[in-house]
């Protein structure tokens, strides 16, 4: 692992690291916000994943979630989107191949060699965050914008044992019913739709409940709602009974704008999970 950058920030450090992924076979480049008290102690660790286009800095400049975050006394992690370099296979949309990883391992050529972000943002990368770093290992939560909050939602409810804190804003919850889901599960996944249910967090719902309170915003005025689906979670919530807030934001879109002006909700509401967990009560 390498520093690209560290910067004194609220009395903490925001860094951003590179190293090589054996997951993604390429250079990775990854945002870590540690808050002052990291100095003294391990800390609970939040993870922000960004959404189509970003790569680490978009949420790491935009989001303000360190503010927040060094109040609470947590570290944030702001993961790339997708594997890069030139060597990398991309593709003319926006959407598809560099900046679209929608954190899954693909098994279709070209993308399989290196679009491996389920087991880069579940596995590789946390273990080196941790090894290298103050970081609670077992007080680890998950949020996200967009494409990022289809990941969070679909690897907590994957995987809650690791992710014992989930929230997102405007996610993508029905991707196999979603032009942002189908065009990406068949060219990363294949034709067989059952592979794609389990990247799909209303249909993880149904399947099985996350064993705690899932916190979703949603803009009323995004432009976007039609490839989102929010209505489609919603109704898995109330069929399911899982413990969940969806809130529905009057006048908001789907710009960063809409994440900083909830960004202090979702930090606390992993802050309460994760300092219980830690043995300790962050602000």
């Amino acid at each position: 692992m390498e520093i690209v950058s560290e910067n004194t920030c609220l009395g903490g450090i925001q860094g951003v690291y590179s190293h090589l992924s054996s997951a993604c076979q390429c250079d990775m480049t990854f945002g870590l916000f540690l808050p002052e008290r990291a100095k003294q102690t391990s800390v609970p660790l939040l993870w922000y994943l960004s959404g189509l286009t970003c790569t680490h800095e978009n949420a790491m400049t935009k989001a303000g979630a360190q503010i927040w975050a060094a109040r609470e006394g947590i570290a944030v992690a702001f993961p790339d989107t997708s594997p890069r370099g030139d060597d990398v296979p991309d593709h003319e949309d926006y959407d598809l191949g560099k900046g679209a990883g929608f954190y899954v391992n693909a098994a279709e050529a070209p993308w399989s060699r290196n679009f491996r972000m389920w087991d880069y943002i579940s596995d590789e990368l946390p273990s080196l965050v941790v090894e290298n770093f103050p970081i609670i290992e077992g007080a680890q939560g998950i949020t996200g914008h967009s494409m990022g909050g289809h990941g969070a939602l679909t690897l907590a409810m994957s995987k809650p044992g690791q992710f014992k804190s989930v929230s997102a804003f405007a996610p993508i919850v029905r991707p196999s019913a979603s032009d942002w889901g189908r065009k990406q599960f068949e060219s990363y996944l294949g034709s067989d739709r059952r592979k794609w249910m389990a990247h799909d967090a209303t249909e993880l719902l149904l399947e099985r409940r996350y064993p705690g309170h899932i916190l979703i915003d949603q803009g009323e005025s995004d432009q976007f709602l039609d490839l989102l689906r929010p209505r489609d979670f919603a109704e898995a919530i109330e069929s399911t009974g899982q413990s969940a807030s969806l809130r529905i934001r009057k006048g908001y879109d789907h710009s960063y704008f809409f994440v900083m002006s909830f960004m202090e909700a979702h930090v606390a509401h992993h802050s309460r999970i994760l300092g219980k967990l830690a043995g300790v009560y962050p602000g």
